[in-house]
């Protein structure tokens, strides 16, 4: 597999010009297309610039809308959002600008999304929240990849759960983890790219371990720590599906499909405003002091560093930002073919 280096700040203009041309306006081009890049510069390609042509292909038929009309019903502590069928990125953009100074009055404030669709990384929102001085509890449920416990026919999808933690300076706390052992997206990429996965990510439609990525997809993820991951996956599927109003579990229809349904997809988001909490500056001195603690600990021989979560995204999107971004051959061509149907260049370099 091969890989050719481009300059970042044309493949955001390249990705921007797609999406106003797909009918979103310049604003949301933009959200979403900062979301993709930095999920790439954060060494996460399976939620960045490969999900164009499926995004691209679903606003082209209708299935997903390029301008909806976002409603937001307002509850003492509660957003109720119905996405109307948006893009994800959109939609969480767009109610996680209107709870931020609910958030500043509240304290804390539960966002709940139905009507949506895929949204990227949950780290994303997180580092959005951080950047305000707030921290975030993210979570989305997702077409069924995962069986229950005990089980070998998907029901759960990998259901993404992810916090956010501003701190003083350098990288925020960001956890980000899906609750199947492996995102679905990075089997995607992988078949995409021809690639075999790891033993222990998934089995196929009879239950066996594959690492044939065409009959992981056809058969199931396997749930992160066994019974733990599929508890935390029916946590986020009642948090996201059921009290958002929005589709769950086998229901929730897959972007992926051809069928020509809405996904129904649900977002739960927990805002919390810390200076309604205690003083600002107390937390960020405790946190300091907790991380750098962390980081002082006893290491094991073989490792340099202890790292808490969040640093490693934070350091590749800092070591990338001025870098070009290696793409490999099979997104770039998916990415050419797209600008050549909507009269857009593919950027040279």
């Amino acid at each position: 597999m091969t890989q050719r280096e481009y300059s970042i700040a044309h493949l955001k203009a390249f990705s921007k010009n797609i999406f106003m041309a797909l009918g979103l306006s310049k604003h949301g081009a933009t959200v979403v297309s900062e979301s993709l890049i930095r999920a790439d510069l954060e060494e996460t390609p399976s939620h960045g610039l490969s999900r164009i042509g499926i995004y691209a292909k679903r606003l082209k038929e209708g299935r997903i809308k390029a301008s909806p009309d976002i409603k937001i019903e307002k509850k003492g502590g509660l957003l109720k959002v119905d996405g109307d069928n948006g893009l994800g990125h959109l939609v969480s953009d767009y109610a996680l600008n209107q709870a931020i100074p609910m958030a500043r009055e509240h304290g804390i404030l539960g966002i709940f999304i139905r009507n949506s669709n895929h949204f990227g990384t949950a780290a994303y929102y997180c580092q959005k929240a951080c950047r305000e001085g707030m921290a975030l509890i993210a979570m989305t449920n997702t077409p069924s990849a995962m069986p229950p416990w005990g089980g070998k026919k998907p029901y759960l999808g990998t259901n993404p759960i992810a916090f956010g933690f501003p701190t003083r300076s350098g990288a925020p706390v960001i956890i980000d983890m899906s609750s199947s052992v492996v995102a679905r997206g990075k089997i995607i990429l992988a078949k995409k790219m021809g690639k075999s996965i790891p033993a222990g990510w998934a089995i196929d439609r009879e239950g066996g371990m594959t690492t044939n990525p065409e009959a992981a997809l056809e058969g199931a993820l396997l749930p992160l720590g066994g019974p733990k991951g599929y508890a935390l996956a029916l946590a986020v599927e009642i948090l996201s599906g059921i009290l958002t109003g929005a589709a769950f579990g086998p229901h929730i229809n897959n972007m992926y499909n051809d069928d020509g349904r809405p996904t129904n997809t649900g977002h739960c988001f927990i805002l919390i405003h810390i200076e309604k909490m205690l003083d600002r500056e107390v937390y960020l001195s405790n946190l300091h002091q907790l991380l750098a603690e962390i980081k002082q600990s006893p290491r094991q021989a073989e490792n340099e560093e202890i790292l808490y979560p969040g640093e490693r995204r934070f350091r590749s999107f800092v070591n990338h930002l001025h870098q070009k971004l290696s793409l490999s051959d099979e997104v770039i061509n998916e990415l050419m073919r797209l600008g050549d149907d909507l009269n857009i260049p593919f950027p040279s370099s």
